[in-house]
């Protein structure tokens, strides 16, 4: 099986490490815009062959892991330059602009639109890792449009990277994601720029912060060359959730200044039942 990924970042690169360690015989061909990231790839034995794009009509499989607004401006020609037996997926965090794309393309039996639920904040060739995607859930979308042939091709590499696969069109995908990972990314970029900010004229806040800081502002260290079109491409569902975090937020700074502590007591108290629900995630997963 030959195998074609556009993209070594964390997601492209950790899929080829998985991929070559599941499957015999398996080929893994790199294609990325950056050289230096190629070569890295190479050189740590991500990939088995640098490729270019035009190379892709050898291609058994091929795996687009490029920023979304690359993906929707590539993913025609990709379409184009593969023959019919090509299964072609891509793992970007919204779905309605990318299957908008290719909705009346020759070869749409070809796509399978899925988003992998699984990351870092760290990026590039190096970030790979092995079974990232192991116990995560794999979002797939329209998936009556691909060939079932070419389904099962996919749906065997998901397979045997240990993904649970969740079945979802675009529109619910993108309303759902902005609200458990789109706006967690901005709350921590702008608790980042926050303190940051702060930091400028009180030099030792840095030293005081701990773990949950840590943990609150990790996702700050994200790429902005990935996530930025992702705001663009949801920008209604982000924009809608923003408002509503912010409404949250106003109405715990009220009760603060009406020194209503009991009801913020409440407020933390009702929320704690997230862990309820994030435990029954994690049995069922």
């Amino acid at each position: 099986m030959k195998v074609y990924i556009i993209g070594l970042g964390l997601i492209g690169g950790s899929m080829a490490l998985d991929i070559k360690a599941a499957f015999d015989g398996v080929e893994i061909f790199g294609v990325d815009a950056d050289q230096d990231h190629l070569e890295e790839a190479h050189r740590l034995r991500i990939v088995d062959q640098k490729a270019t794009l035009h190379e892709i009509s050898n291609a058994d499989v091929v795996i687009v892991s490029i920023p979304v607004d690359a993906i929707v401006a590539m993913l025609p020609e990709i379409l184009d330059l593969v023959h019919d037996d090509c299964a072609v997926f891509e793992v970007g965090s919204t779905k309605a602009k990318v299957c908008q794309v290719v909705s009346g393309h020759p070869k749409r039996r070809n796509f399978l639109a899925a988003h992998p639920i699984a990351g870092t904040e760290f990026s590039g060739p190096s970030a790979a890792v092995r079974h990232l995607f192991k116990g995560k859930t794999n979002i797939i979308c329209e998936v009556e449009k691909t060939a079932f042939k070419l389904q099962e091709r996919a749906l065997r590499i998901f397979k045997e990277l240990g993904m649970r696969i969740r079945y979802m069109d675009p529109i619910s995908h993108d309303k759902h994601i902005a609200y458990v990972s789109h706006l967690s990314h901005i709350s921590s970029f702008m608790l980042g720029k926050t303190v940051i900010e702060k930091e400028k004229n009180e030099r030792d806040i840095f030293d005081m912060a701990g773990s949950g800081f840590e943990s609150t502002v990790r996702l700050a260290k994200s790429s902005p060359a990935m996530w930025a079109p992702i705001f663009e491409q949801n920008k209604e569902n982000v924009v809608e959730t923003l408002e509503e975090y912010i409404a949250n937020l106003e109405q715990f700074k009220q009760l603060m200044l009406q020194d209503d502590f009991e009801a913020i007591h409440q407020e933390m108290e009702d929320t704690n039942h997230i862990k309820e629900i994030l435990k029954g995630i994690i049995v069922n997963s």
